[in-house]
C-alpha cells in the first residue's frame, strides 16, 4: 500500500485520512503531538461506527479502515511517506513554516501536497527545495461525502507530479478538477463572494437569514442557503479566504463584508463554536 501522510487532525485532515484509508492507502496521521493525533484517530472511529450502525459500512471494512491509520507524534515521522497531505488552517505564514519542515523531514521523492483553499501554490512551493513536486489538492467538505477534488498546480509544479496527484484522487473515488493558481482557484474564487454577498445582503437589511437562505435554496436549487453553509465551513475560514481574494486580486467586489469581520472578531465562528448566523447545540 502506498504510504499517505496526513497532516492536521482537524475536519479536513480527518476526512482526508478516512477517505485515504477506506480507499486502501496506509495513513500516518500527524497533528501538533501524537495525542492531538490520536484524538483524531478516535473521531474517525466514531464517524465509522456511525456508518455501520446505519448499514452503510461492513464492520469488517471499518477495523480495515482503522487498522491503516497510524497516529504519529509530528512532522519528523512522515520521513518515510511517498505522498503528504497538508491539511492545517488557512494562514499562509503557517503552511509557509510547515512546507519548510516537511521539506526538511520527508524523503526527496515524496509529493508534498497542499489542502490549501486558496492560497498560492506556487509561494507554497517556492518554501521547499522541491518546488515541482509541491502541488494543491482541495478537497471538498465533508471529505467523504463530497465528490470532488480541486486539483491546483503551481508554476514549478511538474507534470508527472500533476499526474500522480489526479491519480491519487481519482483512487479515492473523487473527480479531478484542475484549476489555474489564481487566488481562490475556481470553486473558493465563485463560492465565496456569493456567501460574502448574502452576508452584506443581511448587513444591509435586505432580508432575514432565515429568509436568504430559503430565497437561495427555493429559488436557485442549492442543497443549503449561503448562511448555513458558511457557517458549516467557518466564519473564520470564510473571512480568510475573502481576504486572500481581496489582496490578491486587489478588486473591491471581493472586500469583505464588515459584519462578517465582526462576528469572527466576537469569535462567533458559526458551528464549531456553537454560534455563527444560526446557534447551535455545543459541539
Amino acid at each position: 500500500m502506498m504510504k499517505i501522510g496526513v497532516l492536521g487532525a482537524g475536519q479536513m485532515g480527518l476526512g482526508i485520512a478516512q477517505t485515504a484509508a477506506q480507499s486502501g492507502f496506509s495513513v500516518l496521521l500527524a497533528d501538533q503531538s501524537l495525542s492531538h493525533a490520536q484524538k483524531g484517530r478516535d473521531r474517525i472511529a466514531s464517524q465509522l461506527q456511525k456508518l455501520c450502525d446505519k448499514g452503510k459500512l461492513a464492520v469488517a471494512d471499518k477495523d480495515a479502515a482503522l487498522a491503516s491509520i497510524s497516529p504519529v507524534a509530528g512532522i519528523a515521522d512522515l520521513k518515510d511517506c511517498e505522498f503528504v497531505v497538508e491539511a492545517v488552517s488557512e494562514n499562509p505564514d503557517l503552511k509557509f513554516k510547515l512546507f519548510r519542515e516537511l521539506d526538511a523531514a520527508v524523503r526527496p521523492d515524496a509529493i508534498l501536497a497542499t489542502n490549501t483553499s486558496s492560497i498560492s501554490i506556487t509561494k507554497i512551493a517556492a518554501q521547499t527545495k522541491r518546488p515541482g513536486k509541491v502541488a494543491g489538492i482541495h478537497f471538498m467538505n465533508p471529505v467523504p461525502i463530497m465528490k470532488l477534488v480541486e486539483g491546483i498546480r503551481g508554476i514549478q509544479t511538474t507534470d508527472e507530479t500533476f499526474k500522480q496527484v489526479r491519480a491519487i484522487s481519482e483512487m479515492m473515488g473523487k473527480t479531478f478538477v484542475e484549476a489555474k493558481d489564481f487566488p481562490g482557484f475556481a470553486v473558493n474564487r465563485i463560492l465565496m463572494p456569493m456567501i460574502n454577498e448574502a452576508v452584506y445582503a443581511l448587513y444591509e437589511g435586505v432580508a432575514s437569514v432565515e429568509d436568504i437562505d430559503a430565497a437561495m435554496k427555493l429559488g436557485t436549487n442549492q442543497p443549503m442557503g449561503p448562511l448555513t453553509l458558511a457557517d458549516f465551513i467557518g466564519l473564520d475560514t470564510c473571512l480568510a479566504i475573502m481576504n486572500v481574494l481581496h489582496e490578491g486580486l486587489g478588486d473591491s467586489k471581493y472586500r469583505p463584508c464588515p459584519l462578517l469581520k465582526n462576528y469572527v472578531a466576537a469569535g462567533w465562528l458559526g458551528r464549531k463554536s456553537g454560534k455563527g448566523f444560526y446557534s447551535y447545540d455545543a459541539q
